[in-house]
């Protein structure tokens, strides 16, 4: 029998997308097979809630599921129940004699008695083939069960697979589209969605393993790699300018480097160490549309060598409080 996606993933039946989405997400961190690559029960751990969220995270075949029309393996559920030959009458329809009336088949068929059923428009709806004409001895017979095959499931798909792609910083607040190498030799140029970030995941339809019932999926987990300046706060990317001591007091345009490529940006004459400065639409892609703005902090950077500098202020102090606000 297969297994429950909602136990496999931690959730109540009654769980929202968002809180089987967060659960699935946590647990593939957990136990995605980059990170356990000496634990193989990891790996079947992975393979079964990616698994169990195919089908939760899809709403028709949750749906379906919720109704009991398919298990927990996306295949379709038995409409005699579980049980073996127990489905029809004491006896099923098992046994040699099939639906003979010296054994438990024919009891089973007592609802309907005065009703001359065509037994293979029943199955025929049932299982998708008609029994025809010897269908009684021969399709419901011998093997307990439902004998000739009919109760097999349906071929199963080949197995998920996960992917983790690593994404230049710089890639992913711009949207630049990603190659990717898949485990078939196969490359795909994939594009990045909006509101992208470290651990987002997309699905490839039938990009997974190949199976009797056509390929599974594959996930991609994206990783977006850190910069060596730019550091990411929500949908804006933040950025530390040094600027030199007269371009602080007598104001100047400096070059700035932003996600899209460097602009010049207005320093007012004094301006002091710590202020913030805002380049409109240069952060991130935003989910609901738009972008993120740049933040750029001023940091007064001193000479290396302050002989110059010690000598022009000889004299001369600051007269103002630039502590009062702290008591001091």
């Amino acid at each position: 029998m297969a297994a429950d996606p909602y136990s496999i993933l931690g959730v109540s039946r009654s769980a929202s997308e968002a809180e089987i989405k967060s659960a699935y997400r946590k647990l593939a961190k957990e136990l995605h097979p980059d990170r356990n690559a000496d634990n193989p029960k990891a790996a079947q751990r992975f393979s079964e809630i990616t698994n169990a969220y195919d089908l939760l995270g899809d709403k028709d075949k949750r749906a379906r599921f919720d109704r009991g029309e398919i298990d927990g393996d996306g295949n379709p559920a038995s409409p005699f129940g579980a049980g073996g030959g127990g489905g029809f009458g004491g006896g099923g329809f098992g046994g040699a004699a099939g639906m003979g009336r010296g054994g438990g088949g024919a009891r089973g068929f007592e609802g309907f008695a005065g009703q001359d059923a065509d037994l293979g428009d029943i199955f025929e709806g049932l299982f998708g083939g008609r029994g025809g004409p010897g269908a009684g001895a021969a399709g419901m017979g011998g093997m307990g069960g439902m004998g000739g095959g009919a109760g097999r499931r349906a071929p199963q798909r080949g197995a998920n697979v996960g992917y983790r792609l690593k994404v230049p910083f710089v890639d992913a607040a711009t949207l630049e589209p990603q190659r990717i190498a898949l485990a078939d030799g196969a490359t795909i140029d994939l594009k990045l969605p909006a509101g992208v970030e470290d651990g987002s995941q997309l699905r490839l339809k039938g990009k997974g393993e190949r199976g009797p019932g056509g390929p599974g999926d594959a996930t991609v987990t994206i990783e977006v790699q850190p910069h060596a300046f730019f550091v990411r706060d929500g949908d804006d990317v933040r950025l530390d300018l040094p600027i030199t001591l007269d371009e602080a007091v007598t104001g100047a345009k400096v070059k700035v480097p932003t996600v899209d490529g460097p602009v010049m940006l207005t320093v007012a004459p004094g301006s002091g160490g710590g202020k913030v400065l805002r380049l409109k639409g240069r952060g991130f892609t935003r989910k609901a549309g738009g972008r993120g703005d740049q933040l750029v902090t001023l940091n007064v950077a001193l000479p290396a060598d302050l002989t110059e500098l010690a000598e022009r202020l000889e004299g001369w102090s600051d007269p103002t409080p630039v502590r009062a606000k702290l008591g001091v």
